[in-house]
């Protein structure tokens, strides 16, 4: 074979991180092909895992915070940095991870932690600051960042408000005047592969909300919450947002980044790919192989496998993809890019079993692609 092989996979959630993934993978192709060169690139898709990306490359340094996490307990949290860029994960200081299932609070979680991490960021010196966002555990249009960050939110008798995206029923007004200064200085990037708008039945309480604990009742309160925040945000930054995408990503933390902080959006698995020289080890490569935990109609919509794949596409090079499990039709998964996925599903159906023991069932799906495809 001419070539390497280049393993690019995000997490299997719940089981292992990109990195194990792609260890996993590249030990059955060696085993079958002892001399192969097999490349690793763990990827993500700005949601949980893109600082360990970003890490990963070698090109970007650890940088623990110690951080409020979404329901004011103290987290350790990090950031990756490097002379130029800051890799923020709102998942590490404002992401439901961080709690047991009793622990969800839907109206006073809050993502003032990701303000520290960005605040983090800022001291570090950078001029870019990638914020990755998902999987967060608030809903509060990112009021507790812009708290975090400066920023002033308080009711009609000028009272601060307190944490959480319920309380924005409350918000009369908003200063931005204390923001950081430092933020002007930057080029701040909204990592995200979430499109929705800020409110209604396709915004950030309705779609996202019962995944954070949300009832039917606290999602009416807190899409109404947002409305408010929005209105009064607007009032004072001259920009209605609200129905750019990105503005419902993390519970509408992408609002509050695009209005207050100027922030840009930007596809997340394009952003991590960049960030991580995905191009580079394409180029020369004879087979990708990518995956993540579940592939169904979600990867298929932006997501990092098929961006991996589409990428691979271009320049005329086939892409195989794992995963624990595939909802896809053949139909589909070829419209996607991908030439053949391996489900560890149908090596273990015991979905159980089959996350306990993905390792070992990546090490045979490793050595049935290599039989496959080398």
């Amino acid at each position: 074979m001419t070539g390497h092989v280049l393993v690019a996979p995000d997490k299997f959630k719940g089981s292992l991180s990109a990195a194990e993934v792609a260890d996993a993978v590249a030990v059955g192709l060696r085993g079958r092909m002892p001399s192969l060169e097999v490349r690793r690139v763990p990827v993500a898709d700005g949601g949980d895992g893109t600082v360990r990306a970003a890490l990963a490359t070698g090109r970007f340094e650890r940088l623990p915070v110690r951080v409020t996490g979404p329901t004011g307990r103290r987290v350790d949290a990090e950031i990756a940095v490097n002379r130029t860029t800051a890799v923020v994960e709102l998942a590490s200081a404002s992401g439901f991870a961080l709690l047991a299932p009793g622990e969800f609070d839907p109206l006073r979680a809050s993502s003032h932690g990701t303000g520290e991490l960005l605040t983090a960021a800022l001291e570090a010196g950078v001029s870019e600051i990638v914020l990755g966002v998902g999987g967060s555990a608030c809903t509060d249009g990112g009021a507790g960042m812009l708290t975090a960050l400066g920023a002033r939110l308080t009711d009609s008798g000028g009272r601060p408000l307190s944490p959480g995206g319920g309380e924005l029923e409350r918000l009369a007004g908003i200063d931005l005047s204390g923001l950081d200064p430092r933020l002007a200085d930057v080029d701040l990037v909204l990592a995200s592969d979430v499109d929705n708008p800020l409110t209604g039945p396709s915004g950030a309480a309705h779609v996202y909300g019962p995944q954070k604990g949300a009832g039917p009742e606290e999602v009416r309160r807190l899409d109404a919450a947002l409305r408010n925040f929005a209105e009064v945000v607007g009032r004072a930054t001259g920009e209605s947002a609200a129905d750019r995408p990105g503005a419902g990503a993390a519970g509408g933390v992408g609002y509050g980044a695009l209005t207050a902080l100027s922030a840009r959006f930007r596809s997340g698995s394009d952003v991590v790919l960049e960030l991580v020289g995905f191009d580079r080890d394409l180029a020369g490569a004879a087979l990708v192989i990518t995956g993540e935990g579940a592939l169904d109609e979600q990867t298929l919509r932006g997501k990092v496998p098929a961006t991996v794949a589409a990428r691979a596409a271009k320049v005329g090079v086939p892409t195989v993809a794992v995963a624990g499990k595939c909802s896809l039709s053949e139909h589909r998964l070829r419209g996607g890019g991908f030439s053949a996925v391996y489900a560890l599903a149908h090596l273990q159906p015991d979905p159980g079993r089959s996350i306990r023991g993905a390792a070992a069932l990546l090490h045979r799906v490793g050595e049935h692609i290599a039989d496959d495809f080398l």
